[in-house]
């Protein structure tokens, strides 16, 4: 996950709960992976509906007031204290995303892809719940060789912190394969208010991908379309210090019969290095 530096004087970088030593050197290094999935290519690209969720999926409830983990490093084990009087206490109020338009979603490519942005096209544009310095939304999108781009928008501009683009693809994987993780980010909104947001690929198998932060069991829906989901959620903090890494976002994927077959909390690449 990439950390703003407006709230970390310390540059820092944590990814999805790899360690630090796998998630460094990502804008250097050249991958030339190819993730295919069958289908992908011809997907349409899926506008987040006005609620931000996906079909059939249960629109966020009130926001509740947890605590989260204070570590710097991504993965690490939630607390079972629940409190809402530390510095870290936190609550996300609201998961809801909205629609970016064909239009600017062109513009947004075209600015993070340059002269290859032709080649892709969208499978999931969403706007986040609230907008930082930096962005405000996400684009992903996708090639004839069913390789992905993420491109942070803002506005009507996109950029990828990753050299190059694909460099997403194949890069980090959940036990079983059934989920990949792209880049994710926690940005500051303002004082004490946070966007966090972040995207992924899922296989066939999976029909529901949601997102709990922290300790907060509470899950919020993840927009999904193409192979590929989205999340993003504003996040609130009462009182945090300059060094706030914020609560980690955990995935959770279910089958079509409501059955969750996997939750990262779970999952021993991640909870292995905690």
């Amino acid at each position: 996950m990439k950390i703003d530096p407006e709230d970390n004087r310390a540059s820092l970088r944590r990814r999805w709960g790899v360690p630090l030593g796998v998630a460094t050197g990502v804008a250097a290094v050249s991958v030339a992976a190819v993730a295919v999935f069958s289908g992908v290519g011809g997907a349409k690209p899926l506008l987040a509906d006005p609620a931000g969720n996906p079909t059939g999926a249960a629109a966020p409830s009130s926001p509740i007031t947890t605590r989260g983990s204070t570590s710097a490093g991504a993965g690490s084990a939630p607390s079972s204290t629940r409190t809402t009087s530390t510095p870290d206490a936190f609550a996300i109020t609201s998961g809801t995303t909205s629609p970016i338009d064909a239009g600017t979603v062109a513009k947004i490519l075209a600015s993070c892809l340059g002269s290859d942005a032709s080649s892709y096209h969208a499978v999931v544009a969403a706007r986040a719940p609230i907008a930082s310095r930096d962005g405000d939304g996400v684009v992903i999108a996708v090639n004839s060789a069913d390789q992905y781009v993420q491109c942070q928008s803002k506005g009507d501009k996109g950029n990828s912190q990753d050299s190059p683009p694909t460099f997403i693809n194949n890069r980090l994987w959940g036990t079983g394969r059934t989920i990949e993780y792209f880049d994710s980010i926690r940005a500051s909104a303002g004082k004490g208010r946070y966007l966090m947001l972040g995207a992924g690929h899922y296989t066939s198998d999976i029909a529901k991908i949601a997102i709990s932060y922290g300790d907060n069991p509470k899950q919020y829906p993840a927009v999904m379309a193409g192979g590929a989901f989205v999340y993003a959620a504003a996040l609130s903090v009462d009182n945090p210090g300059s060094r706030y890494a914020g609560p980690s976002p955990y995935i959770h994927a279910y089958n079509a019969s409501g059955e969750e077959i996997y939750n990262q909390e779970k999952d021993p690449q991640f909870t292995n290095n905690r």
